[in-house]
């Protein structure tokens, strides 16, 4: 029989959920993949669904708390939840936190970064400057809630390119680099990325909780 989960990650996405592990396990000897599981992963264990979260907040740290008490709340366990988005200078710092809706549909990466590389088609190079943002939140039972931030600041291509990562990475030059976020190891994009720095500065709250064996005496 499997073990039950110790920490729920409150997404459906499993790109973040492979990252996060990714991030989390230089510093948790023996982290099993059960150990740390998206939010179908705990229905999936048998804990309730908490549904779909309203974002109603107006910030990456709001909305990210509202996602991490609303998962803690529905399944018992510690939680922890991430906002981020891509925020363009020449935009006043948007799409922000409407990034994943940018082109009217919830996750429609193609749409979104047609719609955005069309609105910039004659924004000069110069003025390209753009960055991510991401707020990670911990909230449950016997946890100090907490929220963290990273950014990364890089400028826009003009087209997307690379395979890698998911959202607007394609098109995401990092700072003192002439590749796309897409176009990075995984290895590299961890060291700088947003959601990396964002994570890494929970590990220090997370890393205990994760090495505590469970009642059972795992």
């Amino acid at each position: 029989m499997a073990a039950a989960p110790r920490l729920v990650l409150a997404t459906r996405n499993e790109h973040k959920v492979v990252e996060l592990r990714r991030l989390l396990a230089p510093h948790v000897p023996g982290l099993a993949e059960g150990d740390v599981v998206s939010v179908a992963g705990a229905v999936a264990a048998g804990l309730p669904d908490p549904g779909e979260v309203a974002e109603t907040g107006v910030t990456f740290a709001e909305n990210a708390l509202l996602k991490a008490r609303a998962v803690a709340a529905a399944t018992g366990l510690p939680a922890v939840a991430d906002d981020s988005g891509l925020c363009v200078a020449v935009l006043g710092g948007a799409p922000g936190v409407f990034s994943a809706l940018w082109a009217g549909r919830h996750g429609d990466d193609a749409a979104n970064l047609r719609l955005l590389l069309a609105q910039l088609a004659d924004v000069p190079d110069a003025h390209r400057a753009a960055w991510f943002e991401c707020a990670a939140a911990l909230s449950g039972p016997g946890v100090e809630e907490t929220v963290t931030s990273g950014t990364l600041h890089g400028r826009l291509a003009r087209q997307p390119r690379g395979d890698g990562g998911f959202g607007y990475d394609p098109v995401l030059v990092p700072d003192g680099d002439v590749r796309t976020c897409a176009e990075l190891t995984p290895d590299e994009k961890d060291a700088i990325s947003h959601r990396g720095q964002a994570v890494r500065a929970l590990v220090a709250t997370l890393a205990p909780l994760l090495a505590r064996g469970p009642e059972t005496g795992r």
